[in-house]
């Protein structure tokens, strides 16, 4: 797998959430993905960068434009070095919420894309990985 483009953008207020969103739409479009496509990529992309702002207080979400022998893609992680979710399973089940969302964060996210992996630690913080692949 090759990386093409890479940006970190940081993420400390809305419109830099904002800002995520606009990149994952750039770049969607970029590998080539549908309409449908971009907007999972961008729906699940916009659901992270919110997470890392008002759970973990801000950190960064770097996209990667990535390509393989025969297709292309999207990566987005994001990370920050919040408080870390304590129970990842109990934070990917529907329903679930820590505030008063709908809970249907990270399990939505998860479903929207083709590679999910989260790495958290209490006290540590929180990192998410996602690709879309066209």
């Amino acid at each position: 797998m090759i990386i093409e483009r890479t940006e970190l953008l940081q993420v400390r207020n809305s419109n830099d959430i904002v800002r995520v969103r606009q990149l994952t739409r750039e770049w969607s479009i970029a590998a080539g993905f549908s309409l449908v496509d971009q907007t999972k990529m961008v729906t699940a992309a916009s659901e992270l960068a919110r997470n890392t702002l008002e759970h973990g207080g801000g950190g960064t979400a770097q996209v990667e434009l990535l390509a393989d022998t025969a297709r292309r893609g999207l990566r987005l992680t994001c990370e920050d070095r919040g408080p870390g979710i304590p129970d990842i399973a109990l934070a990917l089940r529907d329903g679930y919420t820590s505030r008063n969302g709908l809970g249907l964060g990270l399990g939505g996210a998860r479903r929207l894309v083709n590679e999910f992996s989260i790495d958290s630690r209490p006290g540590e913080g929180t990192r998410v990985t996602i690709t879309r692949w066209r």
